[in-house]
Order: structure tokens, then C-alpha cells, then sequence
């Protein structure tokens, strides 16, 4: 696959270094990180390697990847290690996708407290679904869920929200039997919005009298008890969105959907249209709208975009990517095995999966890494390119 005519990249360099200059004092370090990294990506500021055929013997250059989180080329191979070790996780029953949203009010504070914030979206949207599972009323079993943290919207708005993939089911709370839920229905959408309201104001709540949020701007005055409260209550009445979409086709298509959400950032290269005198037009999706119309261009301005993009950048060391009950790393290998001894899975079929990712880890069963353009035939590292120095710090006065 070749070069996109247009990369997120050529924005930041051709329009970055004014921008960053005109909003110094204003962007995190975070955000002057993921600009450089973005920037560099790919280029002999990073190093590479040089390639060599062993078939027509032609000679490539390579550089190396930022490997940075935010950034849109170094996302695809990430993903798609990801789903290679998640591949033994799969179990053969429905896999159902929720989604929990967050109030637009919320959200704009959401902005300025992104680790508390976002850590509280995860946290009581996994309780609540484990809760309502576990009650007798509903499915009455231990449920696993797998949640990816999305911050925006199609048009780069902060937006966060968190996508769960659940099972359809789960272990009954003896651990004796697997209890599946009815067919093409995982839990009532309703009861998860009000217990998700209720529960995410209460831990609001408590996280502003432990004093962890920070107000700046218009939002100044909620560092007081009392604006904060009064500021809370109509967040108590108005609908939190919560939905859950149709059960996925089968194993397979859990895994494809998984390939296009875990890794994915604010805007991939290939939604990029243009950047000209006008600004910086990229494809977007309007979801007020019906049919081929949703399908829309947008045009910002490169300093708008930059800032739009930017938004979206994460907390050093947040993990976008959590798994809870069943599938939460400290019991995820005794909660899939009890499953599948539940569902009847042969410890045959259970060995084939592990032998199939073993086989991927196995170097001399991968496919090559670098392919020759022009005939096909692997290609060899032949010479290392070291990346160019960079000066971090001021250096020291001569000593006299």
C-alpha cells in the first residue's frame, strides 16, 4: 500500500511550528510529545535500516516508527498484535457491544481531569454491568467485558465514550454452570443507564470533595461544594445514553470489529481529503442525518484541526484498553477455562487455539517482515542508520 496523498504528519509540519510558537504556555507536555513524535515518524530523524532483495538484489531504505499511541501509522501493527494475543479469549457464544456515553456537560470537565474522569467512565461502566448481570432479575451470572476508550467524534469533537464487548452470558454465581442470555438480547438498556447516572454522580461526587478535580475558565466557580452541587442536579434527571447494539455474527466478526476500534485515534490519514488555502478537509460522519447524506467533508482551519486533534491526547501511562470480571488479566486464564468446560468446548479444540497462537509467536511461521516491492522476495537488513541527535537539555558552560 502506498503513501496517503495526505498525512496528519504534513499538517503538523508545514503548520506546527507557528502554531506551537503562538500557544506556548498552552499545550501540555503530552501534546508537544505526540506533535514531535507524529512529526518524526518515518523519517531519518528516527533512524531506519537499509533493506537488500534476495531476489533482484534492489536496495530500499526504511525508516523507523514513533511507535507513539496517537499516532495514525503506527496503529495497524499494534492492533493487529493485540488481537493475535486475544485470539485464545474468544468463547462460542454472542458477543454483544454496548456503549456508554457521557453528558456534554461532563464531558467538557472531562477535559481538564482526563485521568480521573475517564478512570470513573471505565470503572462504573463495568460495575454496572457486571451488577445488573449478577442479579437473578436479569441474567444472575459473572459476566467478562472488554472496554476501548474513545474520546471523540467524527468531526474531532471531545466526545469520550467507552465501547464494551461482552460475552452473551456468563458463569452462574455458584460457578457451576454457564448461563447464557436470551438470543439476541444481553441486558435492558434502561436499568444500565439509570444504575450508570446514579453510580457515576455518586463517584463524582465523592472524587470533587476529595478535592481530585480541577476547574478552569467558566468552570472556576465549581470548585465550591455548593456551585458543584447545584451544578450536578440537572445531570440527575437528564438521560444518559446508554446502548447496546445487535449481537455480533459469530467469533470472527468480533475479532474484525475488534481490528477497526482498539487502536484506532482521532482521524486515520485516509479520512484526509486536502490542505490548501481554504484549510483542512477531511470525510466525517454527520449522525443526525440519514442514508449516503451522513456522509459528509469538512473544512478547518490548520490551526483549528491541530487543535481538534490534540484534544484527544492521553494521560502518560492511562490504559485505553481494559478487561473486567471473567476477562480481567488476574483471572482471565481459570474464568475462560471453567467456560469452556461449561460450554462443552473440547480440551482438543482449546489446545488447537493455543497451539495456533504459539504457532504465531514462532518466528520461522511468520511471513517475512519486509517484502520487495518488485518481485515479491523477502527482503534482508544489510545496514543500520543511527537517528539523529537531539539536544535535550541547554549545554553546560565551558568550565573556566
Amino acid at each position: 500500500m502506498g503513501r496517503p496523498a495526505l498525512e496528519v504528519a504534513d499538517i503538523f509540519r508545514e503548520h506546527g511550528p507557528a502554531w506551537r510558537e503562538a500557544q506556548r504556555g498552552h499545550l501540555s507536555l503530552a501534546q508537544l510529545k505526540v506533535m514531535s513524535a507524529i512529526t518524526q515518524c518515518r523519517t531519518a530523524a528516527l533512524g531506519g535500516h537499509v533493506l537488500r532483495c534476495e531476489g533482484c538484489r534492489t536496495d530500499q531504505i526504511a525508516y523507523n516508527s514513533c511507535r507513539n499511541r496517537h499516532c495514525p501509522k503506527c496503529q495497524s501493527t499494534a492492533a493487529q498484535r493485540w488481537l493475535d494475543a486475544r485470539q485464545a479469549d474468544l468463547l462460542p457464544v454472542e458477543y454483544y457491544h454496548v456503549v456508554f456515553t457521557l453528558p456534554a456537560p461532563i464531558a467538557d470537565i472531562a477535559y481538564t481531569n482526563k485521568a480521573s474522569i475517564y478512570g470513573l467512565l471505565f470503572d462504573m461502566a463495568a460495575e454496572v454491568l457486571q451488577t445488573i448481570a449478577a442479579d437473578p432479575r436479569h441474567l444472575g451470572a459473572r459476566i467478562g467485558a472488554t472496554l476501548v476508550l474513545h474520546t471523540w467524534g467524527s468531526a474531532l469533537t471531545h466526545h469520550p465514550h467507552v465501547h464494551g464487548i461482552v460475552p452473551g452470558g456468563g458463569l452462574s454465581l455458584d460457578g457451576m454452570q454457564w448461563l447464557a442470555c436470551r438470543p439476541g438480547f444481553f441486558l435492558p438498556v434502561r436499568v444500565l443507564s439509570r444504575l450508570y447516572r446514579r453510580r457515576f454522580l455518586e463517584e463524582l461526587q465523592l472524587l470533587h470533595k476529595a478535592g481530585k478535580l480541577q476547574f478552569f475558565g467558566e468552570h472556576v466557580a465549581l470548585a465550591d461544594a455548593q456551585s458543584f452541587r447545584q451544578w450536578l442536579a440537572p445531570m440527575r434527571a437528564c438521560e444518559w445514553v446508554v446502548y447496546a447494539k445487535r449481537p455480533f455474527a459469530g467469533p470472527s466478526a468480533v475479532l474484525a470489529y475488534l481490528s477497526r476500534y482498539t487502536h484506532r485515534v482521532a482521524i486515520s490519514n485516509s479520512r484526509l481529503l486536502a490542505l490548501d488555502e481554504r484549510g483542512v478537509s477531511f470525510r466525517c460522519k454527520d449522525y443526525r442525518a440519514k442514508g449516503k447524506t451522513r456522509y459528509k467533508a469538512m473544512t478547518l482551519s490548520p490551526e483549528e484541526f491541530m487543535r481538534r486533534f490534540l484534544l484527544h491526547v492521553l494521560p502518560s501511562g492511562f490504559h485505553r484498553i481494559r478487561h473486567y470480571g471473567l476477562l480481567a488479566n488476574g483471572n482471565r486464564r481459570l474464568g475462560l477455562t471453567t467456560a469452556r468446560q461449561l460450554l462443552g468446548v473440547h480440551a482438543d479444540a482449546t489446545q488447537a487455539i493455543a497451539g495456533e497462537a504459539a504457532a504465531n509467536d514462532d518466528p520461522n511461521s511468520k511471513p517475512p517482515t519486509f517484502v520487495c516491492r518488485h518481485c515479491g522476495r523477502p527482503m534482508v537488513i544489510v545496514l543500520l542508520l543511527a537517528p539523529e541527535s537531539s539536544i535535550r537539555a541547554p549545554p553546560r558552560a565551558a568550565a573556566r
